[in-house]
């Protein structure tokens, strides 16, 4: 197994520039940019029909922007679309066209929704249970759209600890596997090789020979410039089953958009992970890429790791045949806990934006403070009204982002936003040392969500998106400690810092605004 990994580690010590000029990531940029020049040719050669191309595109363009207009979507989307198809129509009605009858797209959908509604019977809401949240009128409420929309119960007798560094939960997740008896789960986002991914590979290749299942699933960004292409082949020597969800194609296509985000790790059914920290090394600050790396996660142990265990399986059959019996991998576990867990995902197949709508509820219901921690900030009308709102009615509501960040053009549509909030009594904060790559919600002392799902258009509407909220429990106090502690390392951005701010990138920002739900 040593000689295995040294291996690959060899193979990755080639130069960053060769990967970049012979690797895969190279290849599906060519191959994409060359459908595109197709694409613009082809607009070319019709414009010698000037007359009749312009009348017929003018035509097709008012079509598809009715039929637009008239779809079931965000606002946000509508407007973004509707931009594009008028101001370049051919192009933009033709990106429009590719991008939403991709076959791919609709036969995920179909499978996934086929796997959800099978899945229920894994999950039974727990009547008993909702008729004692019936005395607490917003938990209920919360806790009946989530399961009858989102599909995942609430539950007790689940304890929850919430880790506030990537290194405490590192430290944790490796005593957890060690002490796996019968199976491990993992699905990431990203993964990449080094210290972290290294050691936990040790492990799950040990328990491997032990007879502990074991099944690996990443999202397909990865092959960009992560992990080579035959990474799964090189997992399985190992006993492991892996699989790649959603693997880069050299084509455009909306299923290409739709990324795995999640973050998972369960145990034996008894035991289970989420939060913002992925497999690779800068989440636990092996390596500084962004300054210091501030993230969190929790971890649930109980009868609430069922969700998980049902979540991870929904998702690693897709891709299957026939879908499986979930049914030897659930445990009847219990943990003496006080409060409600409810461990969720969202996915973007559904029309039902589970993530979003949550943070709204606690927005919504809260009484003294709302305290966000999140990497992006690139909202809907309808979550700026929300959080406005709150604001008006005299909750406290702070956020705290990434001082140094991650993604240019994602630090500048924030910015353009920082304004209008902070006129709206919004408090906005970055974190000076580095990276917030966080995702989390606390209200009152009382709720808070540690999950995946991040204050954008991409979390909130294009990808697969996991979560925990829990409610009259200690760790609530915990994660409120966390905040107050990473706000005292924080820059507070005023109105007058806003001024500051290049005059250049305001007006990109505003810019890049109008297309901000399709990036």
């Amino acid at each position: 197994m040593e000689e295995k990994i040294t291996k690959r580690m060899k193979e990755k010590g080639k130069s960053k520039l060769f990967r970049m000029v012979f690797g895969r990531t190279f290849f599906l940029a060519f191959a994409v940019s060359i459908q595109i020049a197709i694409l613009l040719i082809f607009i070319y050669w019709l414009s010698e029909y000037f007359v009749y191309f312009y009348s017929v595109s003018t035509i097709l363009s008012i079509i598809l922007a009715i039929h637009i207009t008239g779809r079931d979507i965000n606002p946000s989307y509508i407007i973004a679309w509707l931009f594009m198809v008028l101001l370049v129509p051919v192009l933009g009605g033709s990106f429009y066209v590719l991008i939403k009858i991709h076959p791919s797209t609709y036969k995920i959908k179909k499978k996934l929704n086929i796997i959800l509604a099978d899945s229920r019977k894994y999950i039974p809401t727990n009547k008993k249970l909702m008729e004692d949240l019936k005395s607490d009128d917003e938990l209920y409420g919360l806790a009946n759209y989530i399961d009858n929309y989102g599909g995942y119960p609430a539950y007790k007798n689940t304890s929850v600890k919430y880790f506030s560094s990537g290194e405490n939960k590192f430290e944790s997740m490796l005593e957890e596997l060690e002490n796996a008896k019968e199976f491990i789960f993992l699905e990431y986002y990203i993964v990449d090789e080094g210290i972290m991914w290294d050691a936990i590979l040790e492990i799950l290749c040990r328990k491997v020979k032990e007879g502990v299942e074991v099944r690996f699933m990443y999202d397909g960004m990865c092959t960009l410039n992560l992990l080579p292409q035959n990474y799964p082949r090189f997992i399985r020597e190992f006993g492991i089953k892996c699989k790649v969800f959603s693997p880069i194609r050299p084509a455009i296509s909306s299923h290409q958009n739709n990324r795995d985000h999640r973050k998972i790790l369960v145990i034996d059914g008894k035991t289970a992970y989420t939060g913002g920290i992925n497999l690779a090394d800068e989440y636990i600050n092996a390596v500084k890429k962004f300054g210091h790396w501030k993230d969190t996660a929790v971890m649930l142990k109980g009868e609430a790791v069922r969700n998980f265990t049902v979540m991870f399986l929904q998702n690693w059959n897709i891709s299957e045949e026939t879908v499986e019996d979930f049914s030897p991998y659930l445990r009847e576990y219990k943990v003496s806990s006080t409060g409600y867990v409810i461990p969720y995902g969202d996915s973007p197949f559904d029309h039902e934006n589970v993530g979003e709508l949550v943070y709204m509820d606690i927005l919504n219901n809260a009484r003294d403070y709302v305290h966000i921690m999140t990497p992006y900030l690139i909202l809907d009308n309808e979550m700026i009204l929300c959080m406005e709102y709150a604001a008006k009615r005299g909750v406290d509501v702070r956020l705290i982002l990434p001082h140094v960040t991650d993604n240019p053009s994602a630090y500048t549509l924030a910015r353009n936003l920082y304004p209008r909030l902070i006129q709206r009594g919004i408090k906005i904060y970055e974190y000076t040392p580095g990276f917030v790559h966080a995702k989390v919600f606390v209200s009152d002392n009382k709720k808070a969500v540690v999950g995946t799902i991040n204050m954008d258009y991409r979390s909130m509407y294009l990808n697969m998106e996991c979560a925990c909220y829990f409610q009259d429990m200690n760790e609530v106090s915990e994660v409120e400690k966390d905040f107050a502690c990473t706000l005292a390392m924080c820059e507070e951005i005023t109105l007058d810092n806003c001024k500051k701010y290049s005059v250049v990138k305001q007006k990109i920002g505003k810019i890049l605004w109008l297309f901000s739900p399709l990036m």
